[in-house]
């Protein structure tokens, strides 16, 4: 099959298929009228991989971000653009860790509006020049994406703030999640103009682009796939008030490697896919890992840094040094506070004024000595909530001076106007602390910036008038609620809310001994000036490498529609089980050996009234009527019942709590597999078990002959877990030197006697069968969880021993795709049963046939 990583769909049409992986000459727009495309499939999204060998030696890696890395500027002459790399832009700063060996390739929107009729002129220069691939967004579409969709619902919610009244944030309007998903949709057209999915590396950044994943993973089955969030991901109750929670979820899932800044923001994730989409997680090896039909998606945790390149060379400017002297004369005898913030609502700039003037009010001393110059950057949202921002902090700043200026004296100082890049970095330079205190914030870089401006260079102690062998100092006031506050371990930490807090932080700031500064100072430069943003970038493609590195030895295929889809990944070995390929071995096969589980294979978990019903009885009986075979139902159930529902099968052989107890048929005794002495054990696990039931919801004890099961299956997933792992701790600590297991299953803790399990019975069921001359040539065991592993790891075992003949057919079956020690599949219990009762048809035929000729 040939990959659809094309750079020219006119290639196609004209039969020319060589330039098929490699980027071409022009690429074709994909839509350039204002339109809204359906979450549904369309009408091309077949999963498509590819069956060749990659013509590009070279790794590559393919960034999707909302905007490029670009300026753009219109000529003077009208004749055209000037486009130039934006120096400030994260995309392209993080090519520094990528490798020189790595192409890379850009794919986003421009900042500015590009006509109709120029947009495949500027296409065709953007990818020879800069290697960008614009996507072109229609006005209207782009209004309801970005100012409507990102930040009237995601970024308020990210950032905690719910939709309670329409003054708060936008109520949810499907029309802008429309709009959301057919931009997203676009990106992904543009990225399959230039894919070679058997190579390329995509690295999709921010929450513009969080169903993007799932439009590739369903072109390219096997795409190598990293997303980073650079927004808090907020707690399970916030996210839950989303109407597409699941959806966002679950196309984020479509990714091989999802990175967060911190752990909070990771573990709410986790927690929101435990709780909306039942998945638990694991930690392997110091990795995070979700097991998701079969695919382990990997989390990544670590945040971003700056470019030290990118800043030292601002630093090093003319314009940098001459501005330093200049703010040196301002602020002459005058200490300087720094606060650097967008102009929103969550940056908390108007609650940093208020401790200013609480500082002013109960330490006077500082009175005409301390400064605040506030630069407060133009908002990139708009509206209502914005306006209110800049007018509550002019009208505080104009309070504050009023109440304690005096002449040549303003205790604050608010920039409001765009400043360039040297100019920031100047104020940097002589304020001795910077103060962050957003009240909700993703990763937030300012102090980062500040603390390596703090480092200075030779020219720059001139201008700041120190001597350049004295060691460095910066101090750092910050919120605790923003994503870089756990990294910077010597900062003051603060809640933004309590402005009381806040002016007592800032006055313990500014009384630090110099040698503490310096200390602090130290100890922030070598953690910023060693994680910068190619350490960061370097990491992840590291990992994104180990997370796509078994791609290619597994078997993947895509179900489900619309953004519910998702790509079942599985061993080579593992397929579906044909009906008529069992059944044509089956009967030409004369010593059968069928071992059953009964909950979940062949009754759903979810049925409420669990006893088997007339149709599971008639096919049970069939199959045991048959002199050929010997069924065997293993079940963790207890022996009582399963005598009670199955007491019309009076040839099925029965194993019970997981095969303690065990008969061949109704007219033997129950016999016990394991030896036990006694179950004086019971006597110390069940009164810890019944404290952990009192203490969690939901959650009982199930008491067995052999066992005690703790089952937490209607507790809060997050907190029964929890309590799980500590059961399990606590189980195995008292019952160290007695002769029993201690396991964690599926919402469940078990203790039962050594020895134990599924596996055991297959053991001894093809034992007894060689003992009797009957050496099985068929073996069919059917099981849906972990405690039916055990027998497919016996009877897979046992093809090459001397307990099955040696052309022994041999099918163990799992309900369900999903990684098992099985080698065939069942789709679930409906599958099972219509197997089931083919095989009782055979039977039948066969008794029937054998009845006719003995007549």
């Amino acid at each position: 099959m040939v990959s659809r990583s094309y750079s020219n769909l006119l290639d196609l049409a004209s039969g020319d298929t060589s330039t098929f992986g490699r980027v071409g000459k022009r690429l074709p727009r994909v839509m350039t009228v204002a339109g809204i495309i359906s979450e549904l499939d369309d009408d091309n999204c077949n999963s498509v991989s590819s069956d060749v060998p990659s013509s590009i030696s070279q790794e590559r890696m393919i960034i999707v971000g909302n905007q490029l890395p670009l300026r753009a500027h219109r000529r003077s002459d009208g004749g055209g653009w000037n486009f130039s790399w934006d120096e400030d832009s994260l995309l392209l700063q993080l090519k520094d860790g990528l490798g020189e060996d790595v192409e890379v390739i850009y794919v986003g929107c421009l900042r500015e509006e590009i006509d109709p009729s120029e947009q495949d002129d500027v296409a065709q220069t953007l990818l020879e020049t800069f290697k960008c691939v614009p996507a072109f967004l229609p006005p209207d579409l782009f209004t309801r994406f970005y100012h409507g969709f990102c930040k009237q619902h995601l970024w308020p919610l990210f950032h905690y703030m719910l939709p309670l009244s329409p003054d708060l944030g936008g109520r949810f309007d499907r029309s802008l999640w429309q709009a959301y998903v057919s931009v997203n949709k676009i990106f992904a057209d543009k990225v399959m103009e230039v894919i070679n999915p058997d190579d390329d590396f995509v690295w999709v950044h921010d929450y513009h682009l969080m169903v993007l994943p799932t439009f590739l993973r369903k072109r390219f089955n096997r795409v190598k796939l990293g997303f980073f969030l650079h927004s808090p991901f907020p707690s399970s109750e916030i996210y839950r008030t989303l109407p597409v929670r699941d959806e966002l979820l679950r196309a984020l899932l479509n990714s091989d490697l999802i990175g967060f800044h911190t752990f909070d923001y990771a573990r709410h994730f986790l927690s929101c896919c435990s709780r909306m989409l039942g998945l638990a997680y694991q930690s392997k090896r110091g990795y995070i890992g979700l097991e998701y039909y079969g695919r382990t998606v990997s989390i990544k945790i670590l945040p971003v840094g700056i470019h030290m390149g990118q800043l030292r060379s601002v630093m090093n400017l003319p314009e940098t040094e001459s501005r330093v002297a200049e703010l040196m004369d301002t602020f002459k005898g005058q200490t300087v506070l720094l606060g650097v913030d967008d102009m929103d609502i969550f940056k908390g700039i108007s609650l940093k004024l208020l401790a200013m003037e609480q500082l002013l009010m109960q330490h006077p001393h500082w009175r005409g000595k301390v400064v605040l110059v506030q630069i407060a950057n133009p908002a990139r949202g708009r509206g209502r909530d914005v306006q209110e921002v800049q007018s509550e902090t002019c009208s505080t700043a104009e309070r504050i001076n009023a109440k304690f200026g005096r002449p040549g004296y303003k205790p604050v100082i608010l920039i409001d106007t765009p400043l360039q890049f040297y100019e920031r970095i100047s104020y940097y330079m002589i304020a001795e602390c910077c103060l962050v205190t957003a009240v909700r914030d993703g990763m937030n870089l300012i102090p980062y910036e500040y603390i390596i401006c703090r480092h200075g260079n030779e020219k720059l102690d001139v201008a700041l008038q120190v001597n350049p062998s004295t060691l460095k100092k910066s101090m750092l006031v910050v919120s605790e609620f923003i994503g870089c506050s756990p990294s910077l371990s010597g900062a003051i930490r603060v809640n933004p809310w309590n402005i009381d807090a806040v002016a007592e932080a800032m006055d313990s700031a500014l009384g630090v001994p110099e040698s503490e500064k310096q200390l602090r100072h130290e100890k922030h430069y070598r953690y910023v000036s060693t994680h910068d943003v190619g350490y960061w970038a370097h990491s992840f493609l590291q990992d994104l490498e180990r997370a796509c590195r078994d791609h290619l030895r597994r078997r993947c295929w895509g179900i489900g529609f619309g953004l519910g889809f998702r790509v079942i990944a599985l061993d080579p070995n593992f397929r579906k089980l044909s009906v008529e390929h069992i059944v044509s071995a089956y009967k030409r096969t004369k010593n059968r050996a069928i071992l059953l589980d009964y909950d979940g294979t062949m009754m759903p978990q979810t049925s409420i009234n669990k006893t088997p019903n007339p149709e599971a009885i008639g096919f049970l009986n069939s199959l045991c009527r048959d002199p050929k075979n010997v069924v065997f139902l293993v079940s963790g159930r207890d022996k009582t019942t399963l005598t009670e529902w199955f007491s019309s099968c009076e040839k099925l052989g029965i194993a019970a709590e997981h095969g303690y107890f065990a008969r061949l048929n109704q007219d033997e005794d129950w016999e016990t597999c394991v030896n036990v002495v006694d179950f004086d054990w019971k006597q110390t696990a069940e009164p810890v078990m019944k404290l952990y039931t009192e203490t969690t919801d939901g959650s009982t004890i199930e008491t067995k002959e052999s066992a005690l099961v703790w089952h937490y299956q209607y507790a809060d997933p997050d907190f029964g877990s929890c309590q799980a792992k500590e059961l399990l701790d606590h189980l195995e600590s008292v019952l160290a030197n007695e002769p029993v297991s201690v396991k964690s299953g599926q919402h469940i803790v078990e203790v039962k006697p050594q020895g134990v399990s599924k596996g055991l019975v297959a053991e001894r069921l093809l034992s007894t069968m060689q003992q009797k001359g009957m050496l099985p040539d068929f073996v069919l065991c059917i099981g849906d969880d972990r405690s039916d592993e055990d027998m497919f790891e016996v009877i897979t075992s046992a093809v090459e021993g001397p307990s099955l003949s040696p052309v022994a057919e041999v099918f163990a079956c799992t309900v369900g795709q999903k990684p098992s020690k099985a080698k065939y599949y069942l789709e679930d219990t409906t599958e099972i049963v219509r197997m089931l009762q083919g095989l009782a048809t055979a039977s039948d035929q066969a008794t029937r046939s054998s009845s006719q000729l003995s007549h």
